[in-house]
């Protein structure tokens, strides 16, 4: 069994913020940057774990080696699926949970997605192209000028240079989360739950009705909207999405106390 290699940054209430399919924390890093401006944020790469423990074990030895009993979830893409699965699981430990652009668990791979995991490395080009046209409509529609566009590009594809994700560990994360049955987990779900989404027609990685499905399988869940973005706004837009998460902590905090 691994031990996260944990990042922690910050003070205040904790959150626990777990990458998308690309496995980096890294690639979050504005994200982590703006919460961890009034949180405690955590984060780690999806890697440190075994693959077959991401819905297991994994994030209780995390918040165990962090000194935590409870933290809030923020799970981004696959990594609001590993989120509801936890909460699921283990609701004394997930004080609310937010889930961002998160597939549903009964999405089920398309065409060009099925051949990307049947053949990740030899779809690895071709898998990065696609990403990148899909991401340029919200780039575009998040910032305003060109040289921000330009300079928001040249950072987050620095990120995805330099931490590199893995294409072989990437189909192996889908296959683990496609073995699980977890539609009925998340039924069982008592945290107070937030789905973060972008606006539909931006979001071209995950269509945002993927993503509403969970307000129908978590009961309370709400849904908010992180305008001019689509499925990256956590980076693209960080000081909104950080606004938008400590505004639901800090409303859940006050309920409970």
């Amino acid at each position: 069994m691994k031990v996260a290699a944990v990042i922690d940054r910050g003070r205040g209430a904790p959150i626990v913020l777990i990458p998308g399919i690309q496995g980096r924390w890294e690639w979050m890093l504005p994200a982590v940057e703006a919460l961890s401006a009034s949180h405690r944020v955590l984060s780690f790469s999806l890697h440190e774990a075994d693959t077959e423990d991401l819905f297991q074990g994994f994030l209780n030895r995390m918040l165990d080696r962090a000194g935590l009993s409870a933290a809030t979830l923020v799970g981004v893409s696959l990594g609001g699926v590993i989120a509801a699965r936890y909460a699921a699981r283990q609701p004394a430990r997930v004080t609310s949970l937010v889930l961002a652009s998160a597939p549903s668990p009964r999405w089920e791979p398309d065409r060009r997605q099925t051949g990307y995991l049947r053949r990740p490395l030899l779809s690895a080009p071709s898998f990065a192209l696609d990403a990148v046209s899909r991401l340029m409509p919200e780039v575009i529609a998040s910032h305003d000028t060109w040289p921000g566009r330009l300079e928001f590009l040249v950072r987050h594809l620095g990120h995805a240079v330099r931490f590199p994700a893995s294409p072989s560990r990437m189909a192996a994360w889908v296959r683990a989360w496609k073995a699980e049955d977890l539609a009925a987990d998340f039924a069982r779900i008592t945290a107070p739950t937030l789905v973060i989404t972008g606006e539909a027609h931006l979001d071209r990685v995950v269509a945002q009705a993927s993503t509403l499905e969970y307000l129908t399988l978590i009961s309370g869940a709400r849904h908010v909207i992180l305008p001019h973005t689509g499925h990256i706004g956590l980076v693209s837009t960080p000081d909104a999405f950080a606004k938008l998460v400590g505004t639901f902590i800090d409303e859940i905090s006050r309920q409970q106390a």
